[in-house]
């Protein structure tokens, strides 16, 4: 049977939701929970997950409410932990506080959760409801799930275009084709990522830096690894890349099977300090994407922006990886047949096989148009 939630939960919730998007960059790999303490239809306490290592959203907002919270209701926008990791279970906490009702957005789909949370709960006579504002919670944490249940990073896509499509001019030129404005987006973009995924091709056209700036502004949380997928092990060593390995790392990912000269140049890579990554090629030579995703979910890389050029972005594309999209259309026309469109790659002869994304949302972004688009 399922529950009657009031307008009274609807808000609770809501503001749970609102709090758990605070930590956005600072919690991952762990998801973004939010919590709330009601007592007598009031707010009694409140809190968030504020960073990876730190207390859960439930202590925090039990602590908040301190003896109020008992017989008071406790609104959570994830299954509570019923297991010792980073710290103790978040059920204990509950249990401890005499909380007398529990009501959960969403299950956690971590395999030593996964239910036993809210069974736990039950169990110890508490009332438990799930299910309230679950959409909302899954797509606040579509990249833990997809992490936990794919077993590979949520991908996010990312380029600036024309209005006819076009990344750049017959002659490789794309700086810049969108505003200030939208780049300033793009640096607080890569200020929540775990890497920065391009192609080798981008890497030699561009010599990009791929560091949030400034680097240590307010909104920038993370350092993102900067990923080059470079079969051959072409990244020159006097790159910007390689020049500020110290700063941040780099990851080239290659081919397993390689020539000496690709391995003197790896060797030269690493000898750089830059990382190198072996991974498994396709028929034309090119790193297999599956294979890399696969490792850095095992890493524990949440969330990653991939920048790459066309046929990079293709790579992606072609095979249905990309979760979220970022594109900056600007109010300019480039024409031509040679000029470079954002995905490459063989033609489509059937509209069914496009890639369909939904759109979020279409903003502004000084004189460009923002499309925010997800699965």
């Amino acid at each position: 049977m399922t529950h009657a939630f009031s307008a009274d939960d609807v808000r609770f919730m809501q503001l749970a939701l609102r709090l758990a998007r605070r930590a956005q960059g600072n919690v991952e790999p762990n998801p973004m929970v939010g919590a709330v303490v009601v007592r007598n239809s009031k707010i009694a306490g409140q809190g968030y997950h504020h960073r990876f290592g730190g207390p859960h959203a439930e202590v925090h907002a039990l602590a908040d409410a301190g003896p109020r919270a008992r017989a008071s209701t406790l609104y959570v926008t994830l299954e509570p932990c019923c297991h010792f990791g980073k710290t103790p279970p978040c059920t204990d906490a509950i249990l401890a506080a005499g909380i007398k009702c529990v009501v959960v957005a969403m299950i956690d789909p971590f395999a030593r959760v996964r239910g036993r949370g809210v069974s736990l709960l039950r169990k110890h006579g508490l009332r438990v409801e799930v299910g309230l504002l679950e959409d909302e919670a899954r797509v606040l944490n579509a990249p833990f799930i997809t992490r936990i249940k794919h077993h590979r990073p949520y991908v996010i896509a990312k380029w600036a275009q024309s209005l006819d499509g076009c990344v750049a001019t017959a002659s490789g030129e794309s700086k810049w084709i969108s505003s200030d404005t939208s780049r300033e987006f793009v640096q607080k973009l890569r200020g929540r990522m775990d890497a920065i995924v391009i192609g080798i091709g981008t890497a030699l056209t561009d010599d990009p830096l791929l560091m949030a700036r400034p680097p240590r502004a307010a909104n920038i949380h993370r350092v993102a690894t900067r990923i080059v997928v470079d079969s051959q092990c072409r990244l020159p060593l006097d790159s910007q890349l390689v020049r500020t390995v110290p700063f941040a790392p780099v990851l080239v990912a290659h081919a397993k099977s390689t020539n000496r000269a690709t391995e003197r140049r790896r060797q030269a890579l690493a000898g750089r300090g830059v990382m190198t990554l072996a991974l498994p090629a396709d028929s034309a030579g090119h790193v297999r994407i599956a294979p890399l995703l696969k490792y850095l979910a095992k890493q524990d890389y949440t969330n990653i922006l991939v920048e790459g050029g066309p046929s990079l972005m293709s790579a992606f594309v072609r095979q249905n990886l990309v979760d979220e999209a970022h594109v900056f259309i600007a109010p300019i026309i480039i024409g031509g047949k040679n000029a470079h469109h954002a995905i490459a790659g063989p033609d489509l002869s059937r509209l069914a096989d496009a890639t369909h994304l939904h759109l979020e949302s279409l903003t502004p972004s000084g004189p460009d148009a923002h499309l925010h688009l997800a699965r």
